[in-house]
């Protein structure tokens, strides 16, 4: 009895190692390929619980993940014969599986060392097809962009490789580069500053002479209220002084004689020359 226990014991053992090792699990991360002695039977199995052929079928997992790789700082030659250093890395993600493993046996490090004379390749073409003004300022999101495009058509179907993102971290010049960098530089910036006050200075006098017109358009306007207004009250006077001497010429008479003394003789000093027995003294003889 205890030996048919014994067994029994072993061979639920077994099956439940067998039926342990029929399942395996790929997460949301990775991409799977299935192999049977050697030779791919699924080429790309999906995230989740699948079941394989013990001992016969093997599983092997990869990245399905953005994966970075750091290229080697290279020396290039612009169209001008200007060398330079560039340092650049490239995003890349496995497309197809199947092709990724025939190719690379499912070894990053191998698809990186394939990968990267076709980068280093594509970028000194790029490069030596442009100035160095080009390279560093004007065409360099460019480059990038043609140089993915070369790349996918052909590592996609080399090694099953998709180039999400190829970027330039850094250029370095020899001294001689540097300082005709520089000088362009500086070149580039002194035209934009000339071009930036050219356009400010005629902004300027558009300014200034709208403000002028403006100023003359107010002062005229000002000019011709003032006057207006003037010649009202002018009027008004004139009426209140006609008013005033219709109701008693007499009193209006004397009263104006009264001011033209007082203005006449404002100061000791004053001398009027003038006949005593003139109408200017009429009241004056007479003020008793």
């Amino acid at each position: 009895m205890s030996m048919r226990m014994n067994i029994l014991f072993v061979l639920a053992a077994l099956a439940l190692m067998i039926i342990s090792s029929s399942f395996f699990i790929i997460n949301e991360t990775e991409r799977g390929v299935k192999l049977q002695f050697g030779k791919v039977v699924d080429a790309d199995i999906q995230p989740g619980i699948h079941w394989k052929i013990p001992m016969i079928e093997v599983v092997k997992k990869f990245e399905a993940r953005v994966q970075v790789l750091d290229a080697r700082p290279g020396e290039f030659l612009t169209s001008e014969k200007k060398r330079m250093i560039v340092d650049s890395f490239v995003m890349w993600k496995i497309d197809d599986v199947e092709r990724f493993y025939t190719r690379t046996l499912g070894q990053v490090q191998r698809a990186e060392d394939l990968m990267s004379p076709r980068v280093n390749g594509g970028l000194k073409d790029k490069i030596a097809a442009r100035t160095l003004s080009e390279v560093v300022t004007d065409q360099r999101e460019q480059i990038m962009e043609d140089l993915q495009k070369d790349l996918n058509t052909i590592l996609l179907d080399e090694l099953g490789i998709q180039i999400v993102d190829i970027r330039i971290k850094s250029v370095e010049f020899s001294q001689e580069v540097s300082e005709t960098v520089y000088d362009q530089m500086r070149t580039e910036r002194n035209r934009d500053a000339a071009e930036h006050r050219s356009q400010g200075r005629e902004r300027a006098e558009v300014i200034r002479a709208d403000a002028d017109k403006q100023e003359s358009i107010i002062l005229a306007e000002a000019y011709r209220d003032a006057e207006k207004i003037r010649g009202e009250g002018d009027a008004k006077a004139a009426n209140i002084y006609a008013k005033a001497y219709g109701k008693d010429p007499a009193f209006y008479a004397f009263y104006r004689s009264l001011n033209a003394y007082r203005a006449s003789f404002a100061k000791k000093s004053d001398i009027l020359v003038i006949e005593p027995d003139s109408e200017f003294f009429k009241y004056m003889n007479k003020a008793r």
